[in-house]
């Protein structure tokens, strides 16, 4: 038997490895099992080749626990090590980077993962065992082999009497960790980090009906029939599908087989996915992956059923910051690349070109399948719009070539349910939306029910309206204006609809200057001055006699603000702010002009602007109380 010292200077490093890692000691069976696998997949390889004269047969990893002896099992039947390779691989090499990782992150708290950087992977092992057995057996004609080591650097190395080709891992379980004796913790664990490795996981067994076994149905002397029993047997319980969908060809795959990955991922996401974006490139580096656009909808958990990062078929992390753009995160699915390391750090993300480039390559794959899907087939493409709206509008802000690609396919619905993209939008409008100043004014609103009685005079002039309601709409219409030249987005609330799209036509006052001069104080009056601007029009005289308009400006600035960005933040709140527009040609206004009596006066001035009000969705409340039983009087 052989003894001696791991060759880390250090007088014990295991202790700072179980500290460094705690928060993540559950990784330890994920680093575990990828070794298991990595051991298999490299002997399927020589056996191909022809350098390993051995059968792979029906080679799994086998996960169990004993819990009277506190131990847990990762077995393997891949390569095995013979005496010589334990000592290379697990006491040289495994700590040859220990000094560097000490150094290195000795006080770095918010680093995680870093045993992966240094081939540490085997040692996580001791985060949560007091003492770690090693029983392998080599595929060469060579005596199998038994490490040893208690979690200090001392260890033991002998010949040992296994057979059967391969590697256990004993782990004796240490009191703080007993959490991982149950059964129900490792059933999680093997779940979460293992339901799609590559070599069969076997955790137990489990019965099901014979498939050979026929039951006999019998019938007693009154006729009624009896059927025995299904014969049960005892199988394997495989917990892992080892070959998932996106490593599947897309040509192989149906509708429903995309639909059964989806629910295989998101087993309690109830709502199918809208389609699905199937990922594969191998130059210049290597991604596979399937992502899903879900149904959005404004109550959506943002932090549930997120897209998992797995490398070569083990799971990695939700956290895809950095890989996959921000306006792609609401999108589910997964991504699979062995060129991110299992223990992915944010600090490595965010300096790696490949990752750089996986990046920009979803970003062009998600917008050539919505720019295909538009193209075959843009009925449905419209049917889709406003579950996908948000995700497009998003990305049309924050990526530049996509805001490019995305012009194209992204729609822009009217109030009468037609679909138009940009450009289709500017030439329907051109004629009839261009003010005497040579400004495309583009009509929308944000809420069709409350901003209901200006559409009906908008589109009572011809003029077409938008639906424009997603909630960073104020930012995309602010870089669509940039964009395009002389166009401008108006809402139909912001003004009187004569001055939305100011043509050269002007409407003559029935009052004298003098009159407004007179009539504009009495207004002020009975209106709150600090929240409205009281302005005098000449409308027709079918219009309204009060209008409340929101200035776009102010308003798009205050919706801006509140959705973050565009520079707004720390500028303060901006106040409420409209504008009572006075029509000067109503006949109620000259009725309230006329009027000597004061207080009917006043209560017409109350009643109109509350009737305004109410058109704005403004009155609630004592305001609200007050103008129903006013309202009530009028009609006595």
């Amino acid at each position: 038997m052989a003894k001696g010292n791991i060759n880390v200077s250090v007088e014990n490093i295991f202790p700072l490895i179980k500290k460094f890692l705690y928060s993540d000691h559950e990784i330890f069976l994920r680093e575990l099992i990828s070794n298991g696998t990595d051991a298999t997949t490299k002997l399927k390889h020589l056996i191909s080749i022809g350098e390993a004269n051995t059968e792979l047969g029906d080679a799994k990893i086998e996960i169990s626990i004993d819990k009277k002896a506190k131990t847990l099992t990762i077995k393997d039947q891949g390569l095995g090590m013979t005496m010589d390779e334990v000592e290379k691989y697990i006491n040289q090499i495994a700590f040859s980077g220990a000094e560097e990782f000490l150094e290195k992150y000795k006080d770095d708290k918010n680093e995680t993962g870093v045993i992966g950087h240094f081939g540490l992977g085997f040692y996580s092992a001791f985060m949560v065992a007091e003492k770690v057995d090693i029983f392998t057996k080599s595929f060469k004609d060579e005596p199998a082999a038994h490490w040893s080591c208690d979690g200090s650097p001392e260890y033991t190395l002998e010949a040992h009497d296994k057979q059967d080709r391969g590697t256990e891992i004993v782990l004796h379980i240490a009191d703080d960790s007993t959490e991982f004796l149950e059964e129900q913790k490792i059933k999680e664990l093997l779940s979460k980090y293992n339901r799609f490795n590559q070599v069969p996981i076997k955790f137990g067994t489990k019965e099901i009906n014979d498939p050979n076994f026929t039951p006999k149905t019998t019938k007693d002397k009154d006729g009624k029939e009896t059927t025995e029993p299904h014969k049960k047997i005892e199988v394997d319980n495989i917990i892992n599908n080892t070959n998932p969908a996106w490593n599947q060809k897309p040509a192989d795959l149906t509708d429903e087989d995309y639909s059964n990955f989806y629910r295989e991922l998101y087993p309690t996401q109830f709502e199918e996915s809208l389609f699905h974006i199937h990922l594969n490139v191998d130059f210049p580096f290597n991604l596979t992956g399937i992502l899903f656009f879900p149904k959005l909808s404004t109550s959506m958990d943002m932090q549930k059923d997120k897209i998992q990062l797995y490398q070569n078929q083990v799971y990695v992390t939700d956290n895809v910051e950095g890989i996959v753009p921000d306006f792609l995160q609401m999108l589910k699915g997964v991504i699979d690349s062995p060129d991110i390391p299992l223990n992915v750090s944010r600090s490595y993300l965010q300096a790696d070109g490949a990752v750089k480039k996986i990046s920009g390559y979803i970003t062009k794959k998600v917008g050539d399948k919505l720019a295909s899907l538009f193209k075959n087939n843009r009925e449905d493409f419209e049917q889709k719009w406003n579950d996908i709206k948000v995700i497009i509008e998003y990305g049309m802000l924050s990526e530049d070539k996509f805001f490019d690609k995305a012009k194209k396919f992204a729609l822009y619905p009217t109030v009468n349910d037609a679909y138009f993209t940009f450009d289709e939008l500017i030439e329907k409008t051109k004629e009839n939306q261009t003010d005497k100043d040579g400004n495309h004014v583009i009509l929308y609103t944000s809420n069709k029910e409350a901003q209901h009685s200006y559409i009906q005079e908008v589109t009572a002039k011809g003029y077409e309206v938008l639906i424009l309601d997603s909630p960073i709409i104020s930012h995309l219409m602010q870089k669509l204006e940039g964009a395009g030249e002389k166009v401008k987005f108006t809402r139909v609330d912001s003004d009187h609809v004569d001055h939305l799209i100011k043509k050269d036509e002007t409407v003559i006052s029935k009052l004298s200057e003098e009159e407004k001069a007179t009539l504009k104080p009495i207004i002020e009056a009975n209106v709150p001055e600090k929240t409205y601007t009281v302005q005098l029009e000449a409308m027709d005289s079918a219009a309204s006699p009060f209008i409340i308009t929101v200035p776009e400006f102010m308003r798009r600035m205050k919706e801006m603000q509140a959705s973050g960005g565009g520079g707004m933040m720390g500028m303060g709140n901006f106040p409420d702010m409209y504008n009572l527009v006075v029509n000067t040609n109503s006949p109620l206004v000259s009725d309230i002009l006329n009027n000597k009596d004061e207080n009917a006066q006043k209560n017409l001035i109350s009643q109109a602007f509350d009737l305004a009000k109410l058109s704005q969705n403004l009155l609630h409340g004592e305001e609200l109380t007050n103008f129903i039983k006013r309202s009530y009087e009028l009609i006595k």
